[in-house]
């Protein structure tokens, strides 16, 4: 296994990383309880591909057209990837989250370049843009830190979520360091690695929560981390009614913009709506964050408002299905998405996702 610290510290020293080196990186997540239960684990990477599945077969579909079109989705709608049957398959959501964890389980903890390796080993449903040049750059040579372009995409905030497990039994600030390397594999942007480091600490202490947090827990958390990491202040929408008249970090629209809209009572569609709820990191975490403040009091209706109510609604139901997960666990998850979702990671490997988490469990759990 590589030195990941040593590895992170040469890449601040030589500027290949685009982050500043925050206080994260000195201060270990606080031990879980003895009360922890893996279930909380299980729920948040079920949780991801739930709310990835729920949204593949609509994804890019603006709100309106899709409600006219489909009516409220609350199920998996007929695959022609599984015989016309209402199952849950996977997007590039879920296959690169698990193909995560599938590596780690294979080395007992995080080598980016074996990672790098992995996420060009099969083929990608739905590649993005960010990753397809990611794998064009590795597999023509360039070395698994240089080759992860600068994209403000969703692509590495919506697998980040399994960085958490081989930390669970030890805990210390190699849970980031890992965090931020695994980032900048696909995504070496300022706003989408301060943004996985940022959902990782807030991961990490829903899991350890017993009730869902204060409305503004969400925002907070964020902005702590983020502000502390983000070095580009040029981000501009690219949508919404702030196209013209924000410049400036992730982090501050995060601060500025989601706390307005909640302070107005916005539904989570007029809300998402506003900063045009895309794939773009200033539309999707404002959104995944709006919609936990809304509805992270109520499992099901944060994933369905997630799935429903915003464009790139695959990845946002990943986001948030991982974040409720972590907070309830996957016994408090409806059975019937559980019984309905294929657990797939490529073509035809039903349940690949369910070994892995029992696999997982025997490790870390």
């Amino acid at each position: 296994m590589p030195n990941n610290q040593t590895v992170l510290e040469e890449l601040f020293n030589n500027y290949h990383i685009d982050i500043r080196r925050g206080k994260i990186f000195d201060t270990p997540p606080e031990p879980m309880s003895e009360r922890f239960n893996f279930d909380k684990v299980e729920g948040m990477m079920v949780g991801l591909a739930i709310g990835d599945s729920l949204g593949k077969p609509t994804e890019s579909m603006l709100p309106k057209k899709r409600l006219s079109r489909f009516g409220q989705i609350t199920e998996y709608m007929p695959s022609r990837y599984a015989n016309g049957h209402p199952i849950g398959v996977p997007s590039d959501d879920t296959q690169l989250a698990f193909w995560t964890l599938e590596q780690m389980i294979e080395d007992g903890g995080f080598n980016p370049s074996h990672v790098a390796q992995r996420f060009c080993r099969d083929r990608i449903f739905g590649i993005g843009s960010a990753v397809s040049r990611f794998v064009n750059n590795f597999e023509g040579g360039i070395p698994w830190y240089e080759a992860g372009p600068r994209s403000a995409g969703n692509g590495a905030l919506m697998r980040i979520a399994p960085m958490l497990i081989p930390h669970l039994k030890a805990p210390s600030w190699d849970l980031y360091v890992d965090t931020a390397l695994s980032a900048m594999i696909t995504h070496n942007d300022s706003s989408s690695i301060a943004s996985c480091v940022a959902f990782v600490r807030m991961l990490w202490e829903l899991l350890g929560m017993d009730r869902p947090p204060e409305p503004h827990w969400w925002i907070e958390t964020f902005v702590e981390v983020a502000r502390d990491l983000e070095i580009n202040l040029n981000y501009r929408p690219r949508g919404g009614i702030y196209k013209d008249t924000f410049e400036g970090p992730l982090w501050r629209f995060v601060q500025e913009k989601v706390s307005e809209a909640f302070h107005r009572h916005l539904s989570a569609l007029d809300a998402c709506g506003q900063w045009y709820s895309g794939a773009y990191l200033l539309e999707t975490v404002p959104s995944v964050i709006y919609i936990l403040m809304k509805h992270g009091d109520n499992l099901e209706e944060a994933i369905v408002r997630a799935v429903n109510d915003t464009k790139d609604n695959d990845t946002i139901g990943a986001i948030v299905g991982a974040a409720i997960g972590a907070l309830y666990g996957k016994s408090r998850i409806p059975s019937r998405w559980i019984e309905n979702l294929s657990g797939r990671t490529s073509v035809s490997d039903d349940g690949r996702i369910f070994e892995e988490l029992e696999q997982a469990r025997t490790l870390w759990g």
